[in-house]
């Protein structure tokens, strides 16, 4: 039962942090660009940015967790992924220094879907 929790925390995370990317991506942004209003798309990417880092944290210590009961640290999978996680984490911090940078926008949601898509394969 207890990793049957971890894996839906892991998992309701990792909908967190893709979802939002989806929804700030391709609903908020192209409706502020309708009708602009930078200190409400400030707004609502700051309330995005703090949940991503509770959904990273979380991302980050359930991984672990399944990662080391399943003895999954030498996986050639897992590798790709914490590569992919750690690429995504220095994006990230990129793009907070350079927030319309939308190529980096681009190449974070691009490796967010690599993730998911490695994290399907590690767990069949």
């Amino acid at each position: 039962m207890i990793w049957q929790t971890i894996l839906y925390l892991h998992l309701v995370a990792m909908a967190f942090f893709l979802g939002g990317q989806l929804v700030v991506g391709l609903a908020v942004v192209p409706v502020e660009r309708a009708a602009p209003d930078p200190e409400r798309l400030r707004a609502i990417a700051r309330r995005f940015g703090y949940g991503s880092v509770v959904a990273l944290a979380v991302l980050l210590a359930t991984g672990v967790a399944m990662a080391s009961h399943y003895s999954l640290w030498d996986d050639g999978t897992l590798q790709a992924k914490l590569a992919c996680v750690a690429a995504v984490i220095g994006l990230t911090l990129a793009h907070l220094r350079f927030p319309r940078a939308h190529a980096l926008q681009g190449a974070i949601l691009l490796l967010t879907l690599v993730i998911v898509w490695l994290g399907v394969d590690l767990g069949r």
